[in-house]
Formats: structure tokens, C-alpha cells, sequence
């Protein structure tokens, strides 16, 4: 079922709801836990409240099934101990003479009911140890086993070291093409503890097959908490990350990230949420949740940045530009026409062929006519160098937006006339950094303080309420980032919904692996295992 975002107030409570829910089950499981281990040592003939002091009860278990001493030990390695210890418990279970695959999978999934049945059933007893050396598995369990331990393995690794991340879109070309597999550094920036722990796996946010069935349950919701990093996100680098302003979304196929909902809400419904949800489902994710985007980061916190005529300025200063970027130009010709070959084999255009003439097809998002002897052409520095040589082109110069566009972040062309080409400044938000809130910036900021810090602000004029208290500044709690993709007039990025708090940073992007041609899935054998910058 589809969760239903109604209010602010309503979202907020529901919320809450889940989390209170979520809370008294975990701590239920975790009494559930500890009583029914304080039944299996009394009869293991282990003094009985050693089972309620944690790593003591396990230390033992180690000692009463006389495994060696590096098992205790091994649990106290940051998430994968958490694995040990289960593994620790099935041993326990077995020493009780339950050797089956179900009550090993009890034994994991819902101990806190299986070990109160194990504890203070009159049908159980302890077996010890020559039960279990007298077990021999079947091949069928040691397959079933072997299975599982790849699967625990490669979600620890998936969760917190690297994971692959295939490029669906063009909004990073030239730099990363689509259908480039890459990995994800997930250990640079710190690698995040799941916050929607109980899922699928292997696959992000949605069932195998399907676009719209979620792959999770939300019963379970844990707080942001990132492990130590070898670095923070830095200017130019390439960053996965959960994608911020999709949070909630229109759930059917073909919306999701690519029709964002707040987007629909705003141009279509003018902010009548109850419109909206009469004409479609809504699904709410969780921020781990939601759709994995690539670009790149432009600014960190503290910066201000600024974009002049397409060129981008952090601080004052102009921003490097990446090599793979790619820009709009018109280029004015003399009336020849680019033949389908040159734009395709000599500057790596994609072009969908519609006409019988060599040097006739129909346009795409690299080259667009726009009059009789003019064309407006998506190039990198380098391809515009080598269209300008050609003897029929006469001029060739930045194709950038001038008006203001409502559709750029924060949404108030007339407060702020901004668009993709000609933005700014801005400041981004930088964790323990203080902003004075005025009706001019409230908007630009007003979703870092609401949604991704948690609070609930108000507004009467010229007076701010947060968290029911007045309000002239406010200090926040995250660093934010600045994201756009190398391909600046096809990318859906900051400019387009605003900044990208830490806690969706998903890891940076290290290498290509895999790559092919999307129409012949010929491999493009130059990108193999080529780096990222």
C-alpha cells in the first residue's frame, strides 16, 4: 500500500505514529530476546541473569559450546559483529537439539518469541555438545547455507564499502555516459547506517520488475548516522547521492524522479495537494529511499555560488571546468548543412535518423535547428574547437537562457529572475553556520529547516515561528551541497530543486567498470575500469 502525504501536521504525526510503532516493537523484541536467553541458560545449567548482561551473555555461550575465544571477540567489529552474534545464538540453539533449517530461520528472524519457547518449554531441554557433533548436514542445507552467507556478505559490503551504479541518463555526458557501470565508494564520505534497515535485497527502492511496489518496510526507521570518513565531499567530485526533492512521489509508472511530484503539485495543482492525490497515488519515501542520482559537486557549505552567462562561479572566482562538460551553442552557418556522419562519428553525437537525405534527420538534445542557416548544437570545449574550424560555420557563441525561468529553484522568479544559465548568488548552508531569516531568503532555505533538519517553521509576514518559538535566525545542523551534472542544458540538478543535505550522500564515484553502446550493447572497451574525475 502507498503511504499518503496530506499535510505538513498530518505527515508529521504520522510519522511519529511509525516511529513510536517501530520503537515499541524493537523494544519489545529485545525484552523477548533477553528473557527467553534467561530460560535456555538456567537450563543449559549457566547461571541465569549472566543472560541479561550483554556480551556477557554471549562470552558465555562461546565458553558453554566451547568455540573458541576470537568468535567473542569478532562481535565487536561495527556491523558485521552483528552477524557473529546471530551465528553465535544458532550454536547456542543447536546445543538444544534443533538442528533444522526452521528453527535455525526462527532462530534469525524472530528470537524473541523462539527463545522464550526454547527457555520455559517443557518439550525442550539441553542436548549439549555431542548432539551437534553427531550432525551432519545434507547438501541440500550446506547450498541453503552457503547461500545465505554470500547474501549476508554482499549486503555488508553493498551497504558499507562499494556498490555498482549503472548511468541511466545522459545528464552527465560527456563524463559518464549512459549505460556506464561504475562503482560507488561508499567508504570516502563515511558509509551511512541503513536508515530503513529491513528490505529486499540487493536492490534499492522497488520490488524486482516492478516501478511502483516499494522493496521495504517502514516499520523500522533509524536516525541519520554516518561512520568515520576518509574525507568530506570536495568541490568537482563526482557524488552519488539519494535524490532530496524526491521524497515523495507520484507512484506510477513514468513519474517517480522523472515528473518530480512537487513539480506537478506546484505548475499543475498551484500547491492543492488534495487535487493532486484525487487524481493520482502517492508513495512517501523514506530519505535512504529514494531514487539514486550522479552529479556533480559545484559548491559545498559555506560557499556562495554563481552562474554568469553558463559560467559558473564559486566565492567570486570562476569554477574549474571538467574536461567531459558540454555546453548549448548557436552556431550560424553559411547555409551548408552538417552531414549525419560528421556529427555522429567526429564529435559523438546520438541522433535518431528520420530522413532520406545523408545530411537530413531529425533533432535530439545535441542538436536542435533553429533556423535556416542556424542550429543550436550541445558540444564540449573540445568539439566546439573543431566545429568553429570548419570552413562553413561563420559564428559560434553560448546559447543561454535570458529570462527568468519559475521553474528554477527556489521558485520566485520575480523575487529572484534566475535560470539556468544566469543563477545566483547563493549561499549554501553549512553546518553550525547561522542565517537571518527575511521574506527575500526564506524560500531558498525554508526545506533544509522544515524537511531535512526536522522542524516546524511558520510564517506571518515578516515573523518566523520555529518549532513554536519566534525566530530571526537559524543555525543548522548539516552540511548541504551543490550539485550539477557535466551536461548543463540536459540535467535535472540543483538549479532545479536546491541542495542536497549530507544525509543523502550515498559515496563517490570511483571508476567505470562496464560500459556499451546503448542501441548494439557493443562494449565500449576505452571505458573499461576507466577513473572518474
Amino acid at each position: 500500500m502507498s503511504d499518503i502525504f496530506i499535510t505538513p501536521q498530518k505527515g508529521l504525526i504520522q510519522n511519529l505514529k511509525t516511529n513510536f510503532m517501530g520503537w515499541m516493537i524493537f523494544t519489545l523484541a529485545i525484552l523477548g530476546w533477553h528473557i527467553g536467553l534467561y530460560g535456555m541458560f538456567k537450563k543449559a545449567g549457566i547461571t541465569p541473569w549472566k543472560a541479561l548482561i550483554p556480551f556477557y551473555n554471549t562470552w558465555c555461550i562461546v565458553e558453554k559450546c566451547n568455540l573458541k575465544k576470537i568468535w567473542f571477540w569478532l562481535q565487536l567489529i561495527p556491523i558485521a559483529g552483528q552477524f557473529i552474534t546471530i551465528w553465535l545464538t544458532i550454536i547456542f540453539v543447536m546445543h538444544f537439539g534443533k538442528l533444522s533449517l526452521i528453527s535455525h530461520t526462527l532462530c534469525v528472524l524472530v528470537p524473541f518469541a523462539y527463545f522464550p519457547y526454547l527457555g520455559y518449554s517443557s518439550q525442550t531441554s539441553f542436548a549439549g555438545e555431542e548432539v551437534v557433533k553427531r550432525y551432519k548436514k545434507s547438501t541440500a542445507r550446506e547450498w541453503i547455507d552457503a547461500a545465505v552467507f554470500a547474501i549476508v556478505a554482499a549486503t555488508l559490503i553493498r551497504t558499507f564499502f562499494f556498490e555498482a551504479y549503472a548511468i541511466p541518463s545522459g545528464s552527465m555526458e560527456r563524463t559518464l555516459l549512459v549505460n556506464d557501470f561504475l562503482f560507488v565508494n561508499k567508504m570516502s564520505y563515511g558509509p551511512r547506517i541503513p536508515q530503513t534497515p529491513i528490505n529486499f535485497p540487493f536492490v534499492h527502492n522497488y520490488m524486482p520488475g516492478s516501478e511502483t511496489v516499494p522493496s521495504y518496510t517502514k516499520l523500522v526507521q533509524l536516525p541519520y548516522k554516518r561512520l568515520p570518513a576518509f574525507t568530506s565531499v570536495q568541490r568537482n567530485d563526482v557524488v552519488v547521492f539519494n535524490f532530496p526533492y524526491g521524497d515523495t512521489i507520484i507512484n506510477l509508472p513514468g513519474f517517480g524522479s522523472k515528473l518530480p511530484y512537487y513539480d506537478i503539485l506546484r505548475e499543475k495543482y498551484h500547491g492543492n495537494r488534495d487535487a493532486l492525490m484525487a487524481d493520482y497515488p502517492i508513495l512517501v519515501h523514506p530519505a535512504d529511499k529514494t531514487d539514486n542520482y550522479i552529479k556533480r559537486c559545484i559548491g559545498v557549505g559555506g560557499d556562495v555560488v554563481e552562474i554568469k552567462e553558463g559560467v559558473v562561479y564559486i566565492n567570486g572566482k570562476e569554477a574549474p571546468i571538467p574536461e567531459g562538460i558540454q555546453m548549448q551553442y548557436l552556431v550560424e552557418t553559411n547555409g551548408q548543412n552538417f552531414s549525419e556522419d560528421y556529427l555522429q562519428e567526429e564529435l559523438g553525437m546520438e541522433l535518431n535518423s528520420g530522413a532520406d537525405t545523408e545530411d537530413s534527420f531529425e533533432q535530439s538534445n545535441d542538436f536542435i535547428k533553429a533556423g535556416p542557416n542556424s542550429v543550436i548544437m550541445n558540444l564540449t570545449h573540445a568539439n566546439k574547437e573543431k566545429v568553429q574550424k570548419l570552413s562553413f560555420v561563420k559564428s559560434i557563441k553560448p546559447f543561454t537562457e535570458k529570462e527568468a525561468n519559475p521553474r528554477t529553484f527556489p521558485f520566485q522568479p520575480v523575487i529572484h529572475p534566475w535560470n539556468q544559465d544566469n543563477y545566483g548568488p547563493l549561499l549554501i548552508p553549512k553546518k553550525g553556520a547561522s542565517i537571518t531569516l527575511t521574506q527575500d531568503n526564506i524560500e531558498i532555505y525554508r526545506r533544509a529547516i522544515s524537511v531535512y533538519e526536522g522542524h516546524k517553521l511558520e510564517q506571518t509576514g515578516n515573523t518566523f515561528m520555529i518549532d513554536g518559538k519566534p525566530a530571526t535566525t537559524y543555525t543548522f545542523k548539516y552540511n548541504y551541497y551543490w550539485m550539477m551534472g557535466d551536461n548543463r542544458h540536459n540535467s535535472q540538478d540543483s538549479r532545479f530543486w536546491g541542495f542536497v543535505p549530507e544525509t543523502s550522500i550515498v559515496g563517490k564515484a570511483s571508476f567505470i567498470w562496464f560500459s556499451h553502446d546503448n542501441g548494439s550493447l557493443k562494449p565500449r572497451w576505452e571505458r573499461l575500469f576507466k577513473g572518474i574525475h
